[in-house]
């Protein structure tokens, strides 16, 4: 099933605020533990998104691949890197896998990924 991703988002990110609000500590457990796993270390916060969207990829999770797939926009993660993580998740999940990374792939896009797969090709011009 697709989604309008940045809608997902947005839509996510309300609820996350009222489960903010009404159940603080686990919240606040769980923002502790993203900082840790995001803190700067061996691993790049690029690399670390893109081990974040292929579990959720695998986990078949539409809100990770709409935050993570922003995410990964937003740190300047080329299409081609976002295309081998997608070639380790399909390999390591099989067919229900590709067809979410597809959908992951549509994420991507729809944050403006690599500018949309530059204007897909300029709206598929005919040569």
């Amino acid at each position: 099933m697709s989604h309008n991703y940045q809608d997902l988002t947005a839509a996510l990110g309300g609820k996350l605020a009222e489960l903010r609000r009404e159940i603080p500590e686990t919240m606040k457990g769980f923002g502790q533990m993203n900082r840790a796993a995001h803190a700067d270390g061996a691993l790049s916060n690029k690399q670390k998104e893109l081990i974040a969207i292929a579990i959720g990829i695998a986990g078949r999770c539409q809100g990770c691949l709409a935050f993570h797939s922003k995410a990964l926009v937003e740190l300047g993660c080329s299409r081609a890197e976002f295309l081998e993580m997608l070639q380790v998740a399909v390999y390591m999940g099989g067919g229900p896998s590709l067809m979410t990374a597809a959908e992951a792939l549509m994420a991507y896009e729809s944050f403006g990924g690599e500018r949309a797969a530059v204007a897909d090709k300029a709206e598929a011009c005919p040569v």
